[in-house]
């Protein structure tokens, strides 16, 4: 297993931040794969996969570069600098633009596990890198990034209420398979057999990303050191709690969407996120459905959770076996 030394002061000062680049390497890694966790990501590769397809086709040497740089167990280090807070796409994928070419290549022999294919000997690969992610950037990603921008900073939310409920171990537990907290200052960051680092005295950040099979580790020399982690599913995909349309003809559709989503405790930015409406739209949906008595609200560290009562949990489950049964007299 990978595991960092991290000591009690670099935690704490610790912090999960946001990044636009992280989101689009992300999302090179999503349709490097192909491989879709959920119903919306195979929507969004359904409506970019050709297209990314047909760019490659066109451009075999970027092409040999994405299949070489992103390996199984490691990606190419210069591929994915580490995300730094408040730091906007154009900046990080200017890193990878600047990176040293001998570098990049020293790091595809260590993505390949072996020698770099003649093809890739040459000294544009960080300019090529850097067009194809601000190419994957500008046609896949930005037209999204609102929406989820919302739904990564729901999760942050979440993330730090779970630090402040439990601490960080269970924070760090929870965050992808293969990190755990393993005591004695140590943080298992992934399941593969590589050296540990001494990251204590370093920067330390977890940004998470909405792709739900994709994470990863960066760091950049012994200063700045990376998590990168799916956010929590629940979240990504917008589109898992689907809202039955007799519940909304009898609260409001907005108003049902909110009562639907509490089937697990979800802050009030959290719901903003995963429905898409307005931060006042949203208050005032819970206003009513806590004077209904359908949800209640607890304060989990500085974050209110909200959640459905025993009562708005038997008027969903009614609506939904209403619904299902008629679909089977249909």
């Amino acid at each position: 297993m990978g595991w960092w030394q991290v000591n009690a002061d670099t935690l704490a000062g610790s912090r999960f931040v946001i990044s636009p680049f992280a989101e689009a390497f992300a999302s090179l890694r999503l349709l490097h794969t192909a491989e879709a966790a959920h119903p919306g990501e195979r929507r969004w590769l359904d409506a970019h996969l050709p297209d990314y397809r047909r760019r490659l086709a066109r451009d075999p040497v970027t092409a040999l570069l994405v299949r070489a740089g992103i390996g199984r167990e490691w990606t190419a280090d210069f591929l994915s600098p580490a995300p730094r807070d408040g730091e906007p796409f154009e900046q990080g994928v200017a890193r990878v633009r600047a990176a040293c070419p001998g570098a990049a290549r020293a790091d595809l022999t260590v993505s390949l596990r072996g020698p770099v294919p003649e093809r890739l000997e040459r000294d544009d690969l960080p300019e090529r890198a850097a067009d194809l992610l601000t190419y994957v950037w500008t046609t896949a990603v930005r037209p999204y990034w609102p929406h989820r921008r919302r739904i990564l900073e729901a999760d942050v939310v979440a993330r730090t209420a779970q630090v402040s409920r439990g601490g960080w171990a269970s924070a760090l537990d929870a965050l992808r398979p293969g990190t755990r907290w393993l005591g004695e200052n140590r943080l298992q960051v992934n399941a593969h057999e590589y050296p540990p680092r001494e990251a204590s005295g370093a920067e330390l950040v977890f940004v998470p990303v909405t792709t739900q099979r994709i994470g990863w580790v960066a760091w950049e020399g012994t200063d700045r050191y990376a998590l990168i982690y799916p956010c929590a599913g629940a979240l990504a995909d917008a589109d898992n709690a689907p809202v039955p349309a007799s519940l909304g003809a009898l609260l409001g559709t907005g108003r049902a969407g909110v009562l639907v989503r509490l089937g697990s405790p979800l802050s009030t930015s959290q719901l903003v996120a995963v429905t898409g409406q307005g931060l006042g739209s949203v208050g005032r949906h819970l206003r009513v459905l806590l004077d209904a008595g359908l949800v209640e609200r607890r304060r989990a560290g500085r974050s209110v959770l909200y959640s459905r009562t025993a009562a708005g949990q038997v008027l969903v489950e009614a609506v939904e076996a209403g619904n299902r049964s008629g679909t089977r007299r249909s």
